[in-house]
């Protein structure tokens, strides 16, 4: 196969081609962009600096807010800064450079979640060995393993993506680089590409999706035997879990496990994962979470005490 491409750069026909909406969506994501990088921030220093939230959970929780605010730069910065730009021009390389993290960011935050799941799943259903089995150093070995195993699927869509032969048009039909848009420009038959790329990204979201489900609806199932205040405590941190998964792998698996189709709506569907999920994580598992609410409180309160003292 030739691997030569005469493209040098690509042109993101983004959301819009509306001059007017094109401000609106520059406002609106704007706002979003801000809200996400605010909020994850907001987790990880509280995280960082309580004494209180030290269990696992709030340590998976800190590597998915770092994984959220990278998955939403590699995708919403770029959809910013072209809703003001006359032409959307990106390079091939700042393009590969995308769609590798884009892919990375978002295995991350698969496996963080299902990290988070295993998690609930040892403190609700074997909560007096949960200190051994979920030990320090078992959290992070999990960590490791997880940023591992993001980098290896994400490679190897990498590798795909550079050895896509693109010698003309360059108009991509979407906000940001990824592979599933990019095939179409490329000047080969791309229909085993397409389903390895099913075969790659499909299999992580869907097999995510199936991991995650079945876990809840056993930490679910055990609750039944649980006191009424336990039983309380245990599903409000669970719905936080579940509605945060459905959010993110909804969209993810209606637009990664398809044949090789793209519907105008995909663009629209990928907004939802890249840039709602991100965004609205922040505010599920603070809302939501009373142990982090209060902690945020004390750090506040705390730097209130120390400038007033200063």
């Amino acid at each position: 196969m030739q691997q030569n491409h005469n493209v040098t750069e690509f042109i993101l026909l983004g959301l819009t081609q509306d001059p007017l909406k094109q401000k609106i969506v520059f406002v609106i994501f704007l706002i979003f962009y801000m809200g996400t990088v605010v909020g994850n921030m907001l987790i990880f220093v509280t995280i960082k600096s309580s004494r209180t939230l030290g269990s696992p959970m709030y340590f998976f929780l800190f590597y998915l807010s770092i994984a959220d605010s990278c998955f939403s730069t590699s995708t919403a910065s770029r959809l910013i800064v072209d809703a003001l730009s006359a032409k959307k021009i990106i390079s091939y390389n700042e393009c590969m450079t995308q769609v590798f993290g884009l892919h990375l960011f978002g295995c991350m935050e698969i496996f963080v979640l299902i990290l988070m799941a295993v998690d609930r799943y040892v403190a609700i259903c074997k909560p007096l060995r949960y200190p051994t089995i979920m030990s320090r150093q078992v959290c992070i070995i999990l960590i490791v393993l997880a940023w591992i195993g993001s980098f290896i699927p994400s490679t190897a869509q990498n590798i795909l993506a550079l050895r896509l032969p693109f010698c003309g048009p360059n108009l991509i039909d979407h906000y940001c680089c990824d592979l599933q848009p990019s095939l179409k420009l490329a000047c080969m038959d791309t229909y085993m590409i397409n389903l390895l790329l099913v075969s790659n990204s499909g299999a992580v979201c869907s097999t995510g999706f199936m991991i995650l489900i079945i876990s809840y609806i056993v930490i679910l199932h055990s609750l039944r035997n649980r006191s009424a205040e336990g039983r309380k405590k245990a599903l409000s941190t669970c719905t936080s879990h579940i509605i945060v998964v459905i959010l993110f792998f909804g969209p993810c698996i209606f637009i990664y496990t398809r044949p090789p189709t793209t519907f105008p709506m995909d663009k629209t569907v990928a907004v939802f994962y890249t840039i709602g999920t991100p965004f609205l994580n922040p505010l599920i598992y603070t809302l939501r979470n009373a142990e982090v609410k209060n902690a945020m409180r004390q750090l506040w309160h705390g730097k209130i005490i120390s400038e007033n003292k200063g």
